[in-house]
């Protein structure tokens, strides 16, 4: 494993850091050849290039994230019969037409959170509505008014932005009809909709659309790079997003369990726009008690699959546990390129260093050998720019290509090193030639005369091999063997450079 910018060589037994309680947060330096910094802060202020942006509101319980569901026309928002599911912004990019706009989810106004949460999530939903170009005001038809519903109202009229009432959960043409007392809220005629069942959902978007006019892009730009925050609960995943984004964009608390929903988290760094993708921590599936907790998890592992670098982060302060182990090997068996990001190391001065923690997560997660690690602290906005850095370098590596001629070149100084072994037969494998056929990750195909004759220890070793030989030091290569057909010309000898 790399540490940030060096190479720590594996020595030596794993280790646990035991902090006792009350410790204070000691002063320390830098390792050599690690790169830890503050990053600076960015604005707050929306880009120039921005989608319009659409921000659903309301009381819990009327359908919110399904009518972001609806729009995106993909499960994004966690829909649960749980109030209060939904607390962190939830942002969707909606299109019809060739024509494209920012939809965000809110949590409910007025809900009581059970983790004490409320004050966030209402800290969330005011950011939301100062950043809106329209707000659509999400009521349940069927419940006509309640006193929330012209406490949103009220919090709209204040606000000044324009609004658009949304009547929800009309199922059926008679829910229509009781939607006309809901213009005592003072927003006009509600447009009636069932976002669960797509009814008026057409009609809706087409009104967004000309409403915003000439705001809405016409074509979408795609960001440099997806990266997937993943770990365990309360490693600090959601301040590691917020130092990135520069502003308080997720909701941080001690509580365990505080992030539901994948978070997507659009920023700019150097000129060039990436997305952050904030996840539920992970946690044993036997200890889900919700619905709730199971779909956050499996949300989460869907984020490592979308990514195109993975930011593994690990607190400084606690041991390697069972969870961790799976979550490395989910990472490993996408062949993503990741970071282990060590995070809360302002608290390891005088427990551990650099490369004995090096040495201890090479022992503690195998199948990430490969990658290289950063150390983070992410409340103090430390090393964050380099890590962002680090990433982008990795991302460069997946996407490299070599020629036929190089991985040629690198299979005869492997089998100059060690041949494989004969099988107890006598029979001998003989590896032919090799090519890339693509990256993301990097793919490679031996063509040899037996794949079964190739055994795993020696795939390992020309695994490690390939890696140190080619531009591939950090990241996870996928090889491919074949047998090679009578029609194949053999290539071991190529020069193609």
């Amino acid at each position: 494993m790399r540490l940030s910018h060096y190479t720590a060589k594996p020595r030596g037994t794993p280790f646990a850091l035991q902090y006792g309680e009350g410790s204070e947060r000691p002063d320390w330096t830098v390792p050599a050849g690690i790169r830890l910094h503050r990053s600076p802060a960015l604005p707050v202020k929306k880009d120039k290039m921005a989608l319009p942006t659409v921000v659903i509101v309301g009381r819990p319980n009327v359908g919110k994230s399904s009518l972001l569901n609806a729009l995106a026309r993909r499960r994004i928002s966690i829909v649960d019969p749980t109030a209060g599911v939904t607390r962190d912004r939830i942002i969707a990019i909606c299109e019809m037409n060739d024509r494209y706009f920012e939809v965000v989810d809110t949590g409910g106004h007025g809900i009581k959170d059970a983790d004490n949460l409320t004050e966030d999530v209402e800290s969330q939903i005011r950011v939301a509505i100062a950043m809106a170009d329209l707000v659509l005001f999400v009521v349940d038809v069927r419940e006509g008014i309640t006193p929330l519903d012209s406490a949103v109202a009220r919090l709209l009229r204040e606000a000044g932005k324009p609004v658009k009432l949304i009547a929800n959960k009309a199922d059926v043409e008679q829910h229509d009809i009781e939607a006309g007392a809901l213009q005592r809220l003072g927003f006009g005629e509600a447009m009636c909709i069932s976002a669960l069942h797509g009814r008026g959902r057409r009609e809706l978007m087409e009104w967004i659309i000309e409403f915003l006019g000439e705001r809405v892009a016409t074509e979408m730009p795609e960001p440099v790079m997806k990266l997937a925050i993943v770990g365990r609960r309360n490693v600090g995943k959601s301040t590691f997003v917020n130092a990135v984004a520069g502003q308080e964009r997720v909701i941080v608390s001690e509580v365990p369990g505080t992030t539901r929903d994948a978070v997507d988290v659009r920023f700019q760094m150097d000129g060039r726009e990436f997305l952050a993708i904030d996840t539920a921590g992970v946690k044993k599936v036997s200890k889900h008690k919700t619905g709730v907790e199971f779909y956050s998890h499996h949300r989460a592992l869907l984020s490592v699959r979308r990514a195109d670098v993975v930011l593994f982060l690990i607190d400084a302060g606690a041991n390697v546990t069972e969870v961790d182990k799976k979550l490395a090997a989910e990472i490993a068996e996408h062949f993503k390129p990741v970071v282990l990001v060590v995070n809360k190391w302002d608290l390891a001065k005088g427990r551990a260093s650099a490369e004995d923690y090096g040495e201890y997560l090479t022992k503690a997660l195998p199948e990430l050998a490969f990658a290289p690690i950063a150390f983070t602290t992410a409340i103090e906005s430390k090393n964050i720019q380099s890590t962002i850095d680090l990433a982008s370098s990795l991302f460069k590596q997946a996407q490299t290509r070599v020629t036929t001629g190089q991985l040629n070149r690198a299979i005869t100084e492997t089998l100059g090193e060690l041949q494989p072994a004969s099988s107890k037969h006598g029979a001998e494998p003989k590896i032919y030639y090799a090519t890339q056929i693509s990256v993301c990750p990097p793919t490679i195909v031996f063509f040899v005369n037996q794949p079964a004759l190739v055994r795993e220890n020696y795939r390992r070793f020309m695994a490690k091999r390939f890696r140190e030989m080619l531009p591939f030091p950090e990241i996870p290569v996928r090889f491919v063997w074949r047998v090679r057909k009578s029609g194949d010309v053999a290539r071991a000898g190529a020069s193609d450079d």
